[in-house]
């Protein structure tokens, strides 16, 4: 008996040590809406780590809404610091070629084209028909207020797992 009370004493101490090193580095947020589906979908709970470095294509992360100060959203990263964006005929197009993207459902529209500068990136949802609020509509996003990458997803259960 000892022993198993050492074990779990041991237990939580690892998981103490766990969490205090990741204050800061780790954030809950919760999906309101459907502009991430399939990926994510209305009422997920998921867990994401503070960004470092610069997000990389296909990434989904989270940064401030500058057309609502205080509210934050979730969109996936489809171009880089200095690449041009164009969405033409139901296709996103970076730098003169069509990008594969399997995590899109549905055509991009409207058609337009976006010259990204040194410190930006944009963001789409993967659910297209329903995601207003993303760089078709704010435009490119400083990568300065991008400070999240969603990793994990914890809430529903049946759908536990890496992002």
């Amino acid at each position: 008996m000892r022993r198993r009370r050492g074990f779990v004493a041991a237990l939580f101490g690892i998981a103490a040590l766990f969490i205090t090193g990741m204050r800061g580095r780790l954030r809950r947020y919760a999906v309101s809406g459907e502009s991430m589906a399939p990926t994510l979908a209305n009422g997920d709970w998921t867990l994401a780590l503070r960004l470092s470095m610069a997000p990389r294509r296909g990434v989904i992360v989270v940064f401030d809404n500058t057309a609502r100060p205080g509210m934050e959203l979730v969109k996936r990263v489809i171009g880089l610091p200095g690449e041009k964006v164009t969405i033409a005929n139901g296709q996103v197009h970076v730098d003169g070629s069509i990008l594969a993207e399997p995590w899109a459902d549905g055509p991009t529209r409207p058609d337009g084209e976006w010259l990204l500068g040194s410190g930006e990136v944009f963001v789409l949802g993967d659910a297209r028909s329903h995601s207003s609020a993303d760089s078709r509509l704010l435009g490119p996003v400083n990568i300065s207020t991008v400070g999240w990458q969603i990793s994990a997803r914890y809430w529903p259960l049946a759908s536990i797992g890496r992002i």
